[in-house]
């Protein structure tokens, strides 16, 4: 083609091609994704991206390699795989997060430096763990009293608490603007890993068409592990453990009980791993199951926002990278290893 050539505009697909395919059971896909600020993060087999809308309009994109290699040993037990999905999905949103914190901002002075993207991203785990764990272990004390007389009562009514301290912090970021942008990101992050799991053309004009919920989202997996958080921790013998120490006293008993939730952690993230991604993740359309994600569903109302176009535009962006990769990738290989499905 000649540089005086005009490029052949794409063709429309018809309302009824496009009906086909939305109506095609979805394909399940690996890909997942995070909303960021003014951007989106997409996860793949092999790779990372990550594009954000800058101040002067444009879109910058970056991908970044993945650790090689397929999970064995311990990190492919059931149960583990998911403590180590939970760190790497960890690590690697602080590593987005500082992208899109170190552009985000019309200036320079608005722009996060490295320090303060760190300081900020320790100040989160401390209110995480101050708001999710202290506060309800302290006002259960209050209201119940000492876990060593009602330990069952003590641990549901604690894990009742939880969710409301959730459900409010939720409700109470959402008020703020830029979250709210945020969670608009969030509804382009699914409404493009619709798309692509329909196999339609990953433009606004398509894309706008499905809704903001999907069934990998993590904000239905923190759900899930609130109410794992209940059984687990009532399984827990802390009135016997106490006992065999001698401890009765009310700061000991709660200390107690607030140390086992920070240490009990990573085995609640496993188990709802193991029901939310592997187990449910690819069974979204059996009727126990959606009755299952349904209240998760729902939660993701509070977390995703209506995009507006130039929002889609940026999540393809961050999916085109991450999918074009892949697939120069499996042009080359003789086979590709089945990868785990990651949230979106």
């Amino acid at each position: 083609m000649s540089e005086t050539e005009a490029v052949e505009p794409e063709p429309e697909l018809t309302d009824a091609e496009i009906e086909a395919l939305a109506s095609c059971p979805a394909t399940q896909t690996h890909i997942g994704g995070q909303a960021l600020l003014e951007g989106v993060m997409m996860r793949g087999r092999i790779n990372w991206a990550v594009a954000v809308r800058t101040a002067d309009g444009a879109i910058h994109v970056e991908e970044h390699d993945l650790p090689g290699g397929a999970k064995t040993g311990w990190k492919a037990w059931p149960v583990a795989r998911g403590v180590w999905a939970m760190y790497e999905t960890l690590a690697l949103a602080m590593k987005a997060f500082g992208i899109a914190a170190s552009l985000a901002g019309e200036t320079e002075e608005e722009q996060l430096t490295p320090s303060e993207i760190g300081w900020t991203m320790v100040a989160g785990v401390g209110i995480a763990v101050a708001a999710f764990i202290v506060l309800p272990a302290i006002l259960t004390n209050l209201v119940v009293g000492s876990s060593l007389t009602r330990p069952f009562l003590w641990n549901v009514v604690d894990g009742v608490l939880r969710l409301v301290v959730f459900f409010a912090y939720i409700w109470g970021v959402g008020l703020v603007p830029d979250i709210r942008r945020v969670f608009a990101y969030h509804g382009a992050e699914h409404k493009s890993i619709h798309a692509y799991e329909h196999g339609l053309p990953l433009k606004p004009r398509y894309i706008q068409r499905y809704e903001t919920l999907h069934v990998r989202c993590g904000t239905s997996f923190l759900l899930m592990v609130m109410v794992i958080a209940i059984l687990v921790f009532s399984a827990v013998p802390g009135r016997a453990i106490l006992a065999s120490l001698g401890v009765d006293a009310t700061w000991a008993v709660v200390t107690f009980n607030i140390l086992v939730r920070i240490v009990l952690l990573p085995l609640v993230a496993g188990l709802a791993y193991e029901i939310t991604v592997k187990w449910a993740g690819s069974r979204s359309e059996n009727p126990f199951v959606k009755v299952l994600l349904w209240p998760g569903m729902q939660l993701q109302r509070m977390t995703t926002r209506e995009p507006d176009d130039g929002m889609v535009e940026v999540a393809v962006a961050a999916l085109e990278a991450v999918a074009d990769r892949e697939a120069r990738e499996a042009a080359v290989a003789v086979a590709a290893p089945v990868a785990e499905p990651e949230l979106t």
